[in-house]
């Protein structure tokens, strides 16, 4: 991606550097493995357990990211900015005022409104603040151990949370939440299939219109959002975890899904290409 030189957002919190939960010392790769792969199957952060530091391990570094140096803060500030003009026009164009969600920076844990989390839980998104969170040590877990390297890939795990923030400020979460309520596990399990899908396809629509706007992207770059996508399919990280699949606990789509549906996006960069509540398949 060419991404140096834009603007930056002016919605970033950078927590960094101010303490706040996690690993305890030597828990280190396997508990952040084992924790992205829970919170991607279930979406659920509250549900990570992961070992509190002791005080030595508290202690991290003891100032703020010195900016000059700060080059993957400065591209996830890039990133974002680029889906606020990017849904900003979208929404303008319905005669609509987009919200743009803030995105908090922290390491190894950190309290939103929907609870407290750590590094395990890998990006997330909290409704009842508008924030998006991440870890940026989740890159180079992408990296080591999803084998979804590069940077459009890191940019599309932003372009997905920003995308539940558009379901957010849409009212569609409040719909699936709702509906959620009245049905059995199974069917809560489908809705929430059909609502990480239109995120994927979401975050295809910005990876459209960013392009058109102002070209950025190199050869290689969709193939690294695809593989990303297809590297957090919830059958290929049943695989891995448990070595086999249950379809039936499926809560974010398989990878041949999730590539899909940011493909549709991303090719056709319309909104109402990414109802997936009334697709005739997903």
């Amino acid at each position: 991606m060419r991404w140096q030189g834009r603007g930056g957002s002016g919605n970033i919190e950078d927590r960094r550097g101010m303490g706040g939960g996690g690993m305890a010392a030597g828990g280190g790769i396997g508990a952040v493995v084992l924790g992205l792969i829970y919170f991607l199957l279930t979406g659920d952060p509250s549900g990570v357990q992961v070992p509190q530091p002791g005080a030595a391990e508290q202690q991290g570094r003891s100032g703020p990211v010195d900016p000059a140096t700060d080059s993957l803060g400065q591209f996830v500030s890039t990133v974002l900015r680029d889906t606020e003009v990017t849904w900003g026009e979208l929404f303008r164009q319905q005669g609509e005022t987009y919200q743009e969600p803030r995105l908090v920076l922290f390491e190894r844990g950190v309290q939103s409104a929907c609870g407290s989390a750590s590094t395990a839980v890998g990006p997330f998104y909290c409704p009842s603040d508008q924030k998006v969170y991440i870890d940026l040590a989740f890159y180079d877990q992408m990296r080591r151990q999803l084998d979804a390297p590069g940077d459009f890939a890191q940019a599309y795990v932003i372009a997905h949370e920003v995308g539940h923030h558009v379901q957010t400020i849409t009212g569609i979460s409040q719909q699936v939440n709702a509906a959620g309520q009245r049905v059995g596990e199974a069917e809560r399990n489908r809705l929430s299939v059909m609502q990480e899908l239109q995120a994927d396809c979401y975050a295809g629509v910005w990876a459209h219109h960013a392009e058109a706007r102002q070209p950025w992207l190199e050869p290689g770059d969709i193939d690294e959002a695809l593989t990303a996508a297809s590297a957090i399919g919830d059958d290929t990280l049943q695989r891995k975890q448990q070595g086999h699949v249950q379809p039936e606990s499926f809560t974010h789509g398989t990878s041949a899904q999730r590539v899909r549906w940011f493909r549709r996006g991303f090719d056709t960069g319309q909104v109402n290409q990414c109802n997936t509540f009334e697709a005739a398949s997903l």
